[in-house]
């Protein structure tokens, strides 16, 4: 006779962190949304904690004051301001560094998939024992014909620059076990973080697995991601840490921690 099989160990805290510049629209809906899917995490024994942290990247509009009220109504919801604006990069390496769970997520505020999704995405780094659980979009139609080129064209560069096999690299959904934000460090000040965290992580000999979701285009205010100098800033920060990036050897059980 079989005995019952233990339920899987819960991660001991998840952290949530949403990089805003201007998201009045949206910082109430993105921590509902996050607040919402933790406590089903917490109520089925999948997370023990959690925290939402909002990283106000030197907002122009009410970010800062709407982010504050809730953190002073909800003692999980965290802030952290830029006084000067530093970009999605820098906004990304603020909110790595200012989370203290054993995984971290981390997405844009307009909710660009449903966050039912993170179920799936803890699901599959406890099963798959992964590090690092990147989505990438299963139709991209919502976002223009403009942006998908842009995007596919992005994808194929750092595809044949640095060997990732991911199909959507700059996609806002990033979950990480701690073990590898603490064996990386990232550089880049622009978008083209999310290609760096990958590619460090791959190279350091951590697993990147991937999953498809649905994904739903912004609706209010305006995206910057398709700009000129967003794009060109992307290509630049490419190409300066292009040799450091190739030159990253996989860690040893004697690198550091990996728990």
């Amino acid at each position: 006779m079989n005995s019952p099989r233990l339920p899987p160990e819960p991660f001991k805290k998840l952290s949530i962190f949403f990089p805003m510049w201007n998201e009045e629209l949206y910082i109430h809906r993105a921590v509902a949304a996050a607040q919402d899917i933790c406590e089903e995490l917490v109520a089925s024994h999948q997370i023990v904690d959690y925290e939402l942290i909002v990283v106000d990247d030197a907002s122009t509009d009410a970010t800062p004051q709407l982010a504050d009220e809730l953190a002073a109504h909800d003692p999980r919801v965290r802030v952290v301001h830029h006084p000067e604006n530093r970009k999605l990069g820098g906004s990304i390496k603020s909110g790595f560094a200012a989370a203290t769970g054993d995984v971290v997520l981390y997405t844009d505020a307009d909710l660009p998939f449903e966050m039912i999704e993170l179920v799936r995405a803890l699901r599959v780094l406890r099963t798959y024992e992964a590090d690092v659980v990147s989505a990438y979009r299963l139709d991209r139609t919502g976002e223009g014909p403009r942006r998908a080129v842009y995007s596919f064209v992005y994808n194929a560069l750092v595809k044949a620059m640095f060997g990732t096999r991911l199909r959507d690299i700059n996609f806002a959904f990033k979950l990480c076990r701690r073990r590898v934000l603490d064996g990386v460090e990232l550089v880049s000040e622009g978008s083209f973080i999310d290609a760096e965290l990958v590619i460090r992580a791959q190279r350091s000999g951590f697993q990147v697995l991937q999953i498809g979701v649905d994904y739903f285009p912004r609706t209010r205010g305006v995206s910057t991601l398709s700009s000129f100098g967003v794009i060109r800033t992307m290509l630049g920060e490419m190409m300066r840490l292009r040799s450091d990036l190739r030159r990253i050897t996989p860690r040893t059980a004697t690198d550091g921690p990996g728990t």
